[in-house]
């Protein structure tokens, strides 16, 4: 934990707030914290900055915030994700998180099993626990969007031509397709498909919508590896 994220619930004033949770048992166990110490907080959907240690009981500390720092700038991204299997989901989530994807949609495709869809992971508490993770080991405060959307051919008809206008639309896939580019400074709308690749109908219904196919070479890889390389290489 690179940052202590504050919610709303632990402010009892402007300036204070009351931790009796998992990151009261990290400051404990991890940071070692005492009376007087500083930490690095952010207020989730808001300001970062530095928090004083004023008590610390076995139950519960109270700390002193200043806000006075924005979160880091987000990726100009919008990440159109096949479901990943659910182990797969949560490292994924936190990885996009840390970072710095702003919005991810997450869709269905052939080769998304269905029961991929009943996971507990999609529960929006279980989504934010994982983002959370990610953003305190990246140091950032606002959460990203998770737009969840099941049916493929309607979203990528009807939805996904809008939310790629104006941006670079790419599929990641591999295949006999162009480079991923690097190092680029404008709005990207990047696909990428699930174990086994898209279909070549869903391959060819995305670039209809405006996402072109490209690739990174001739290893097949995991989701999240993919996930990782890609926006490595395109930012």
């Amino acid at each position: 934990m690179n940052l202590l994220l504050l919610e709303e619930a632990d402010f009892i004033a402007a300036d204070r707030v009351i931790l009796r949770d998992r990151r009261l048992t990290h400051m404990q166990e991890v940071h070692r914290c005492e009376v007087g110490d500083s930490m690095r907080v952010g207020r989730i959907g808001g300001l970062m900055g530095s928090a004083e240690v004023l008590r610390l009981d076995a139950d519960e500390a109270e700390l002193r915030v200043t806000l006075d720092q924005p979160p880091p700038a987000k990726l100009p991204l919008t990440l159109v994700l096949a479901l990943p299997r659910p182990k797969m989901l949560r490292r994924v989530f936190q990885t996009v998180a840390a970072m710095g994807v702003p919005r991810i949609v997450l869709v269905n495709s052939y080769r998304v099993e269905k029961s991929f869809w009943q996971t507990p992971f999609l529960e929006p508490e279980a989504i934010r626990e994982q983002l959370i993770l990610g953003l305190e080991q990246a140091r950032d405060s606002v959460l990203p969007e998770i737009v969840i959307e099941k049916r493929f051919k309607p979203f990528v008809e009807d939805r996904l031509p809008a939310i790629a206008e104006g941006t670079l639309g790419l599929v990641g896939h591999p295949g006999n397709y162009p480079p991923c580019p690097r190092g680029l400074d404008e709005p990207v709308t990047l696909a990428i498909g699930p174990e086994g690749g898209w279909i070549p109908y869903e391959i060819d219904l995305l670039a209809k919508s405006g996402l072109q196919p490209v690739q990174l070479g001739e290893r097949i890889l995991r989701v999240e590896t993919a996930v990782t390389a890609l926006l490595a290489r395109l930012f």
